[in-house]
């Protein structure tokens, strides 16, 4: 059975997702960014933000920032580090104007503040961002792998130059963001990657890990079968045949293409 020894966060924004995320002893952290949050029906994020370090006091949890303005970007940092000692502040690497956050990366990071800097896709900016951190500070580097498969770039290596490109920051650790597989985790793991967040609908695929694919292969007969019957799909086999004896040989031909 293959092993897995790369780190298991889990990503959502839905409480009670994350409470049975909690209760599996394999998950060790969470993620969560405001389109979840928005997604999940939030209203009122420190109050869900408290809620979810309530019932999670102690795997790191990642909350974000959501100003544009650097230094509001810095302010907001500062407020959602004082939510508790296990919380990772998310800090995107550029604002929406393509702005590098470095300055306040490096400000917060040198405060000792524990941040999760997201959104990267490239290793310059996986460069740029070790450079802004202090190297006594843990941090987290969230590079968005999913997305940077979905251009058709290899992630695999990709994620290994990032790797690379960390050497000068060991408290920094690499995430293999955006996984569209749970096979993502064995490509993370590959890759050199600390770290791989994913949604509980992956992460509740690792039952399936080492199954035998010969009895997969019949459960998913099986479970092809009990969806027709229960549809009540029906073929007049009867009917066919009737027609193809009237008909003959050509029409039947016909009828099949």
């Amino acid at each position: 059975m293959p092993k897995i020894f790369i780190k298991l966060f889990a990503d959502g924004a839905d409480l009670g997702e994350m409470i049975s995320m909690y209760r599996d002893p394999r998950i060790v952290g969470f993620t969560t960014n405001p389109t979840l949050m928005r997604q999940a029906g939030v209203a009122d994020y420190e109050k869900f933000a408290r809620k979810v370090l309530e019932a999670i006091p102690d795997r790191p949890v990642s909350f974000e920032v959501f100003a544009d303005d650097l230094s509001e970007m810095a302010r907001q940092a500062r407020v959602i580090a004082g939510w508790g000692p296990n919380v990772n502040v998310k800090i995107p690497v550029v604002n929406t104007k393509g702005e590098f956050t470095g300055p306040i990366l490096s400000a917060l990071s040198n405060e000792g503040v524990t941040l999760n800097v997201t959104a990267i896709m490239t290793v310059q900016q996986v460069r740029d961002v070790a450079a802004a951190l202090a190297p006594e500070t843990p941090a987290i580097i969230s590079v968005f792998a999913g997305r940077i498969a979905d251009t058709g770039v290899d992630p695999v290596p990709h994620m290994k130059a990032c790797r690379a490109a960390l050497a000068s920051r060991p408290r920094a650790e690499l995430l293999w963001a955006s996984p569209r597989e749970l096979l993502n985790v064995f490509h993370a793991q590959e890759a050199g990657c600390h770290i791989i967040t994913a949604t509980p609908g992956i992460l509740s695929k690792l039952e399936l890990v080492g199954k035998d694919l010969t009895q997969f292969s019949l459960e998913t007969v099986q479970m092809f079968y009990r969806d027709a019957t229960a549809s009540g799909f029906e073929i007049d086999v009867a009917q066919r045949k009737l027609a193809a004896e009237v008909g003959g040989v050509s029409d039947i031909r016909e009828d099949v293409r």
